[in-house]
């Protein structure tokens, strides 16, 4: 092997930068030609592809985004659309990939794979922590971090009107970011898709804390929670309780932006230099995670979460921290 090529795809999470650096310098070390393909998987079909050296990624590992850009490609779940990638995969004479996605990349992969043979290791690029196989995601640490310091703030307004907020954070189909800051800001109320959630449980924990005059009151609701968001969820407090001030808070894209953690920067980095030391060893159709603080590879077709676990202590904990 060669030649490889790097594409980040799916939504942007910090830390990809610092990943794309790792994967170009360990290519390098290897003695390795390296490619970047710009806009994932649909850069990959239009031939958007070029070759990289160690200067390109200097002064990037503090970079939030991605310097190959990202993209989501409905062409390339179409066998003619595979069939492009990979005639331009050969013409670039590139011979192995490194993935940075999250389980929509993963998914793409698994099924361009059954199709045509070139080896591959992903790279867990995601704020949502929705992949097994890996104890934490590159972005989330910086989207928790960026939640709880939105969350912070809004209790301080909350405490100075008295008021009840309802804020709204992003995961997708997970709740992690939704738990964690939620915990880490003393929430008085977490709403994770994970769970079923009964509105009328909802506003039972805001009655009894009324009746105890407790004035400020922060719920913290996933953007996929079945009870609709945090609009919804706003306007049923609302209906119950038309005396209170309650304001819905969406944070929104914020989240994926910012100059990554240094919890980001290190795992992009551990999991970027693994990931050509595997292709180099031959390894191929696996992600790389940290599990217990060691490097694992995990098969692309076991990665995706079926979103029915979350520690159940941790919701207790919820209940009693915020009593």
């Amino acid at each position: 092997m060669k030649n490889i090529g790097i594409l980040t795809s799916g939504g942007d999470s910090p830390g990809m930068n610092a990943a794309i650096r790792a994967v170009v310098r360990t290519s390098v070390y290897h003695g390795l030609h390296i490619h970047g393909i710009r806009r994932g998987y649909q850069g990959m079909i239009e031939g958007d592809i070029f070759k990289m050296k160690t200067t390109d990624v200097s002064n990037i590992i503090q970079r939030g985004g991605t310097i190959l850009k990202t993209a989501r490609s409905k062409e390339f779940m179409t066998d003619a659309g595979m069939k492009k990638a990979y005639e331009q995969l050969q013409r670039h004479n590139i011979e192995g990939l490194v993935l940075i996605g999250g389980d929509g990349t993963f998914r793409g992969a698994a099924h361009f794979f059954e199709q045509y043979t070139i080896p591959a290791v992903g790279i867990p690029g995601t704020i949502d922590k929705d992949l097994v196989g890996t104890d934490f995601t590159i972005g989330f640490d910086t989207a928790v971090n960026t939640a709880v310091e939105a969350i912070d703030k809004i209790r301080d307004t909350a405490e100075a009107h008295d008021r009840l907020f309802v804020v709204e954070v992003m995961g997708r189909d997970a709740g992690y970011i939704a738990l964690y800051s939620g915990i880490a800001c003393g929430a008085e109320d977490i709403l994770i898709p994970e769970q079923h959630n009964n509105i009328t449980d909802v506003l039972d924990r805001i009655d009894f804390d009324e009746r105890r005059k407790k004035t400020v009151h922060i719920l913290v609701v996933s953007e996929h929670d079945d009870l609709g968001g945090a609009k919804e969820v706003t306007d049923s407090i609302t209906a119950r309780f038309p005396h209170l001030d309650v304001r819905a808070c969406i944070l929104g894209h914020i989240q994926r932006g910012g100059s990554p953690s240094q919890a980001d920067r290190v795992l992009a980095s551990r999991l970027g230099f693994a990931a050509v030391n595997a292709l180099v060893a031959g390894t191929t159709q696996v992600m790389a995670g940290v599990i217990n603080d060691k490097v694992v590879f995990t098969p692309f077709t076991e990665i995706v979460k079926d979103g029915s676990y979350i520690n159940p202590d941790m919701l207790e904990m919820i209940r009693v921290l915020s009593s």
